[in-house]
């Protein structure tokens, strides 16, 4: 158990899909009841459990419920989902509403080719049980913010390839950034405080469900005991900017 307790955050539980350190890929489990979003990518989206979060957000406000399932491992690229074959395994089940892609933030020209060539390979599976691609815009490392620019581009044309939807997390950073550049978004350098995470998942939130993130919960609790908590100040500022960016 990770306790963090600063920049107007709490954190009572991190990694809460284990430590895949090593472990290899996430054993894929549909968690939950409603519309079916599965999520392929790396430890930007277990590290704190970025599927719970979103789906815990839909559970908070009532209404529309998001059922989530997870496929993810260590440093995983979408070129290594496609040559291991689990997420090309569930994405064939089907009963996908959306399918959600996510690897590094693809800011150099050699891993934008990437993401976006891989992006219209898994484009094509995702079409096939008529479902919706959604590009998970990565952020950045600390050491790399002068990269933000670019990554976001680089999703941009990823999901605009195969018609999808983009999910603008790394530009919802920036946003919040605007109005207070003390925000502390990483936990490590590269993955996301309570902060980036509950920004991250309100972004993706409401992008998916078309929903203002205006007003969401202090307090947000998953499925499988994360449980994050914002000063309502903070809370504020990342909830106006996920707004922002999808245009509530």
């Amino acid at each position: 158990m990770l306790k963090v307790a600063r920049w107007g955050a709490l954190v009572l539980l991190a990694g809460c899909l284990g430590d895949l350190a090593g472990a290899g890929i996430t054993e894929p489990v549909l968690v939950g009841e409603g519309r079916r979003a599965l999520f392929i990518g790396n430890s930007y989206t277990y590290f704190s459990d970025i599927p719970g979060l979103v789906q815990a957000m839909a559970d908070s406000m009532g209404g529309e419920k998001i059922a989530v399932e997870t496929v993810a491992g260590p440093d995983m690229a979408l070129v290594d989902h496609w040559n291991e074959g689990t997420a090309k395994r569930e994405i064939a089940e089907g009963g996908w509403e959306w399918v959600v892609l996510q690897q590094g933030p693809s800011s150099v020209e050699v891993n934008r080719d990437s993401l976006r060539t891989l992006t219209q390979m898994f484009g094509a599976e995702i079409a096939k049980v008529s479902a919706k691609p959604a590009l998970f815009s990565a952020w950045p490392s600390a050491a790399r913010t002068q990269d933000f620019d670019r990554a976001i581009e680089s999703y941009t044309l990823a999901a605009s390839d195969v018609s999808g939807i983009l999910l603008p997390v790394a530009a919802s950073w920036k946003k919040a950034w605007e109005s207070d550049a003390t925000l502390q978004m990483y936990q490590d350098g590269l993955h996301p405080s309570a902060i980036g995470s509950y920004l991250a998942a309100a972004t993706i939130y409401s992008k998916l469900l078309n929903k203002t993130p205006k007003g969401l919960p202090l307090t947000i609790r998953t499925r499988n005991g994360l449980q994050i908590t914002l000063s309502q100040a903070t809370a504020t500022i990342v909830q106006n900017a996920a707004a922002a960016v999808n245009g509530f």
